[in-house]
């Protein structure tokens, strides 16, 4: 099988990720609450890690209920894929020296990561939604971030990550159209 032919099977057997993001909706909303409280900002921070830590369970109880196959192993781009998040994990040290630095920069940072972590899946998945919002997300958690809140950079993400979700769907139903994957 060619590696065009593999990108399709990974992004109509995966999805293109939309477990994730639909999971990410989940935990952008978790974030969301505790940044409206009145706790010091180091709790809200911590607790800020601890709620990314469901996404991956959260993304395979969605997977099930949206039938994606979540571990799709004939695929050699799923381990790719695995990378591309293994690699979002070593720039959260960067969040985690801002953690006690600049706290109220923190969620800003996260958002930053996420964001930009997004950008190979873009090619994994052949999707411009992955595309645009890996540049998108970036850019305007910066400038949220700097100029707002954190809870108002949060309702941002959740904002996003719901059109994101939309995006993925519409790109999904034309990709179920135009192509049959026999992996």
């Amino acid at each position: 099988m060619s590696l065009e032919e593999l990108r399709l099977c990974c992004a109509i057997k995966q999805k293109k990720g939309l477990h994730f993001i639909l999971a990410s909706i989940i935990i952008w909303c978790v974030v969301l609450i505790i940044h409206l409280t009145s706790i010091p900002i180091l709790t809200k921070n911590l607790l800020t890690f601890c709620a990314t830590a469901p996404l991956m369970p959260l993304a395979f109880f969605i997977s099930k209920i949206i039938k994606v196959d979540f571990q799709n192993k004939e695929n050699p781009l799923t381990n790719l894929g695995v990378l591309f998040s293994v690699n979002q994990m070593l720039y959260l040290l960067i969040a985690m020296w801002i953690y006690p630095t600049i706290p109220e920069k923190m969620l800003m940072v996260i958002a930053i990561i996420f964001g930009a972590h997004l950008l190979p899946y873009g090619w994994l998945y052949k999707s411009k939604s992955y595309t645009v919002l890996a540049i998108l997300i970036p850019i305007l958690s910066l400038i949220v971030g700097i100029n707002f809140e954190p809870y108002m950079l949060a309702i941002m993400m959740v904002v996003i990550e719901v059109l994101f979700s939309i995006s993925l769907t519409f790109e999904n139903n034309k990709l179920m159209s135009d192509f049959k994957c026999n992996l």
